[in-house]
C-alpha cells in the first residue's frame, strides 16, 4: 500500500472507532512506514523530535486498538510496533533472544501455501479455526551470535 492509501484505510480504521486521525497518530504512522521493521517507542521518538513520549504511548494504544498497529513483545524491556499486516503485506519476524531486536522477512507463496497446510491440518484435531497466522523465529541475530 502506498503512503495515500494507508492514509486513508488509518482514517477508516480511526473513524469507525469514533477517534480522529491527529497529526500526532499521522506521525506516528509515517515513522512506522519509514523504519526498517518494527520500532521501539525509542526508537519511533528518534525519528520524530516533536513526538512526545506520552502522546507516543496513547496514541500507539489507540492505533493498536483500532487495528492499524501491530505490538511485538520479545524478552526484552521494549515492545516492537509496527503498521498492522493488513497495512504492510503478510510477513513474518526473526526474534532475537539476547538483544529483542525484531527483523521483518516474507516467504515465498509455495513455502506460505505449504505452512497453511500444515496449520489448517494441526488445527483441525482440536476443532480450532485459523483466522490468519504470524510465525516468529526466536534465535540469536548476527551482532549477539
Amino acid at each position: 500500500m502506498n503512503e495515500q492509501d494507508v492514509d486513508n484505510e488509518v482514517t477508516a480504521l480511526l473513524h469507525r472507532a469514533d477517534q480522529r486521525y491527529t497529526r500526532g497518530r499521522r506521525r506516528l504512522v509515517v515513522a512506522l512506514q519509514s523504519g526498517e521493521g518494527p520500532l521501539t517507542i525509542t526508537q519511533l521518538l528518534a525519528t520524530d523530535a516533536s513526538l512526545s513520549q506520552s502522546s507516543v504511548y496513547r496514541n500507539l494504544t489507540i492505533l493498536e486498538e483500532v487495528g492499524a498497529v501491530t505490538r511485538i513483545v520479545t524478552h526484552d524491556d521494549f515492545a516492537r510496533y509496527e503498521l498492522a499486516e493488513h497495512l504492510t503485506g503478510h510477513h513474518h519476524h526473526l526474534i532475537c533472544s539476547s538483544c529483542g531486536d525484531v527483523a521483518d522477512f516474507s516467504l515465498d507463496g509455495r513455502t506460505e501455501a505449504s505452512l497453511d497446510r500444515a496449520f489448517q491440518r494441526a488445527a483441525k484435531h482440536t476443532g480450532f479455526e485459523i483466522q490468519a497466522h504470524r510465525l516468529d523465529l526466536v534465535g540469536a541475530c548476527a551482532n549477539c551470535q
